[in-house]
């Protein structure tokens, strides 16, 4: 007779010791508070020193390792070296500060783990509940097609895959892009955001069916130059397909005008997508929601909660008008998803309307910092912003040594720093070394860009927990470390 070998015994990624995880984790939730409350009084960034950067080339850890040296290992070498974006001067990537609740929301999600690809549970009716808030944010009707995602390029990428599915002529799904009988065109301003090429790119079209339409002296898309090259495709064979209006461009704030475009899209029989990514949420600020007055008839709207409502990354939202054809362009059921009558599986799958089967929980986070706070209260922040990108623009140009470089339309501020008697080329150098300086010093984080051919700083304020106090800090140092370039020269 064979002997008989005992089993190994069985494991688990439990504790053995409860009450140990619950001293280790009430430890980390102590110093994520301090992380968060004493933000203003470290660095915005810092160099990493070389000893940081070698625990990041460490070999692959085979053995267990006790939890609470793991966390002072990220308490040493993470934790003192972030992006900075939740600082007070952070004005560099467009990009929100977060929120207490909105990182309490990432941590239930995880907990509660759930796969939000749909099903019958309560994270995914929160996960609908969440999009119908949106819509109604956003003057959606409640029978539009909605879908959370990891962020803005997401969510252009899906409404634009709609808008080509719908406008093609053929069964794109069944066909492919090679039997659409014309080559589409798409049209955006060219100050339109990257992620766009990237999307006609993957949709199979091509980076020339996105045709760049020249911008006006305020940065907005010139509609004459627009009309003209919907009729000269129409004449060359081309089929103008979408529209691809920008609620709040990426280098100055600049909003397309949207009624206007909704009325040649419905003229020449085109889809209207708006990328509202960094403007879109001023529908729900009292003082400067009309400048997105029309957001509300696009076909499809792209918008990120991950900037103006400051839920942590990753958060973005898709709204299509029309739900049917939203689900017909992502909706597969294989055999090993079929809808039941009960159970686990009784329930629409949230998946038919994007492309992911496993889905975060990312509806819980907003959901979270929308009940706290309020819809009102992230209206009057965004309020807020914008009058601090007046305040700094009329300083701007108060200040003789300052130049404004493009109009300020929202919360973007372009300018730069213009002693007397500096050439462009001289201009760029300069400008580019204060602002890598300001950022080693850790004082204040600012972009750079190019607007119409000349190069400037970009000050994007998207951040609750800046003061005007620090924008005055920021002209300051600007000045003071530009100088100080200049003396060494």
């Amino acid at each position: 007779m064979d002997k008989i070998v005992s089993p190994k015994s069985e494991e688990g990624l439990d504790p053995h010791d409860w009450d140990d995880l619950r001293s280790t984790a009430h430890q980390i939730i102590d110093d994520a508070i301090l992380h968060v409350r004493d933000v203003r009084d470290r660095p915005l960034w810092q160099v990493m020193p070389d000893a940081v950067r070698k625990a990041y080339a460490v070999p692959l850890p085979l053995e267990p390792n006790a939890l609470e040296d793991v966390y002072a290992e990220l308490k040493s070498n993470l934790f003192p070296y972030p992006m900075g974006n939740i600082h007070p001067r952070f004005w560099m990537w467009y990009m929100g500060s977060g929120s207490f609740s909105g990182a309490l929301g990432e941590f239930l999600a995880a907990i509660d783990g759930s796969n939000l690809g749909g099903g019958n549970f309560a994270g995914s009716l929160m996960d609908k509940q969440v999009t119908s808030w949106l819509k109604e944010m956003m003057g959606f009707p409640e029978t539009a097609g909605a879908t959370l995602v990891s962020g803005g390029s997401m969510a252009n990428i899906l409404g634009l895959t709609v808008a080509r599915n719908a406008m093609a002529g053929i069964d794109v799904r069944s066909e492919g892009v090679a039997a659409i009988k014309q080559p589409l065109s798409y049209y955006a301003s060219d100050q339109v955001h990257s992620c766009h090429q990237k999307a006609v790119e993957l949709l199979g079209l091509g980076n020339n069916a996105l045709r760049r339409v020249p911008s006006d002296a305020a940065l907005r898309m010139d509609l004459s130059e627009l009309r003209r090259q919907i009729r000269e495709d129409r004449i060359a064979g081309r089929l103008p397909a979408c529209v691809i209006a920008t609620a709040g461009t990426v280098n100055t704030g600049a909003i397309d005008d949207l009624k206007a475009i909704r009325e040649i899209c419905n003229k020449e029989g085109l889809w209207l997508h708006v990328d509202g990514c960094i403007g879109a949420l001023m529908s729900i600020a009292p003082e400067n929601r009309h400048l997105v007055t029309g957001i509300e008839d696009a076909d499809s709207l792209a918008l990120d909660p991950h900037k103006w409502l400051h839920v942590p990354f990753e958060a973005g939202c898709a709204l299509i008008k029309d739900a049917a054809l939203h689900r017909d362009a992502f909706a597969v059921h294989p055999e090993y998803l079929e809808e039941k009558p009960r159970g686990i599986a009784a329930a629409e799958y949230l998946q038919d309307y994007n492309l992911q089967t496993s889905r975060g929980f990312r509806a819980l986070k907003v959901w979270l910092t929308l009940k706290e706070h309020g819809v009102a209260k992230f209206g009057r922040l965004i309020d807020q912003n914008i009058a601090q990108a007046r305040y700094l623009t009329e300083m701007v140009e108060d200040d003789t040594e300052l130049e404004l470089m493009a109009p300020t339309t929202i919360n973007i501020v372009c300018f730069r720093y213009n002693p007397a008697g500096l050439t462009d080329d001289a201009l760029r150098a300069l400008n580019t070394e204060i602002m890598i300086r300001m950022q080693e010093s850790g004082t204040a984080a600012v972009s750079d860009t190019t607007v119409k051919g000349r190069h400037c700083l970009r000050a994007a304020l998207c951040n609750h927990r800046t003061r005007k106090s620090d924008l005055e800090l920021l002209l300051t140092e600007i000045k003071s470390v530009g100088s100080a370039i200049l003396e060494d020269y």
